[in-house]
């Protein structure tokens, strides 16, 4: 590794005229800039004036003891970074580790051998290099995915609009007695399954993005929660009846929510898009809504393939880390509950899930009721 020396500044604090004659002499010859200091009040005007990249401390100077300055530079939050080199006659044990303790990060013993010298003040310039390329590089990486996350928001937000509109199209011609008479019903609702899928994935995504840039707004309402679930599952009822799968709510009436009525109609179209594709044909998905002491709780239960104990783990550990990446990293598996969960638990919610191989899962959540005191508890079953 080529390293322009001339590019780096050295602070010498030494108050032997002579020592500091022949530093400077060995180290301007190396193309460092030397500045030098016989004390701590000389050192602290050089670092004030300039930025110092390492620092040679002689140990005693008159009054001034190079270990306690150094301890001191050290606590200082805009000088603990600068590596200090203790230039030094002690050579007991105690005193090296005397100077360790205080910060240095190496020393050179008096009289001092120039190749020894410039070896060990080269060596501390190389790990600032090596530190300097890591810091840079990480900023450059960090910038490319901040692009590359600008990059999804827009990609995602562009295409929100014209497949919702597709969405709304599919779902009027499902429910229309002439979309269904017309001999392409099967056909139609297939279209209304891909759209509803693929709305949903640029949802998440959107969602996603907007999170890991920071920009995404939430805007918290009052929710009559019963009557936003039942409008969630009228959109996906021709998804369901592909594989004729039947959605049963038992709902609880009069349950408030405070929460942002976009942000929770996709957690529950996620939790439910994934209960339909992971149920057999000819099955029945159970949604349940009911309070809890203060919470509000939503249940949805299949009797589809389920998952392994394993898989299980790997997607707890898929959607839980708080790592921004880590839900993308196997192309977007598990982005859907991990929307799901990182909004649950960022409005103080409790998201759960559990599952049986071949017998069918359970995903669902817990959120604050709005008002304790004014819900009423009657339930009602949708078939």
């Amino acid at each position: 590794m080529e390293i322009d020396f001339s590019t780096y500044n050295i602070l010498i604090v030494e108050d032997s005229e002579l020592n500091l004659f022949v530093l400077k002499e060995i180290l301007e010859r190396e193309h460092f800039n030397v500045f030098s200091a016989s004390g701590a009040k000389g050192a602290f005007e050089n670092l004030r004036r300039q930025r110092i990249d390492l620092i040679l401390m002689d140990v005693m100077m008159g009054e001034t003891n190079g270990f306690d300055l150094t301890q001191e530079l050290k606590s200082l939050q805009e000088y603990k970074h600068i590596p200090v080199l203790f230039i030094t006659n002690l050579k007991s044990p105690d005193d090296v580790v005397r100077g360790f303790d205080s910060g240095g990060v190496d020393y050179i013993p008096k009289p001092f051998n120039k190749k020894e010298l410039l070896q060990r003040i080269k060596h501390q310039i190389k790990l600032i290099e090596s530190s300097n390329t890591i810091a840079k590089q990480t900023a450059q990486l960090q910038e490319a995915i901040l692009n590359r996350d600008r990059m999804y928001a827009i990609l995602a937000h562009d295409l929100r609009s014209p497949i919702s509109s597709l969405k709304m199209i599919l779902n009027i011609l499902t429910m229309s007695p002439e979309g269904s008479n017309t001999g392409y019903g099967d056909m139609i609702n297939t279209g209304n399954d891909i759209a509803e899928q693929l709305f949903s994935v640029l949802d998440n995504l959107l969602k996603w993005t907007k999170n890991s840039l920071g920009i995404l707004s939430y805007m918290p309402q009052e929710i009559e929660f019963d009557e936003m679930i039942k409008g969630v599952v009228e959109t996906l009822q021709p998804t369901a009846k592909l594989k004729n799968i039947e959605i049963q709510l038992t709902l609880q009436s009069g349950l408030q929510i405070y929460f942002d009525a976009d942000i929770m109609k996709s957690m529950l179209r996620n939790l439910l898009i994934n209960a339909v594709k992971f149920s057999h044909e000819d099955s029945l998905i159970k949604l349940n809504l009911y309070s809890d002491e203060d919470d509000v709780v939503v249940e949805i239960i299949d009797t589809g393939v389920g998952m392994s104990v394993d898989a299980q783990r790997q997607l707890q550990e898929q959607i839980m880390e708080e790592g921004k990446i880590t839900p993308m990293r196997e192309k977007g598996k598990g982005l859907g509950l991990w929307v799901v969960y990182h909004f649950i638990q960022k409005n103080g919610g409790t998201f759960f899930f559990e599952s049986e191989e071949n017998v069918g899962s359970s995903f669902g959540f817990r959120v604050p009721l709005l008002n304790t005191t004014s819900n009423q508890k009657k339930l009602h079953i949708i078939n």
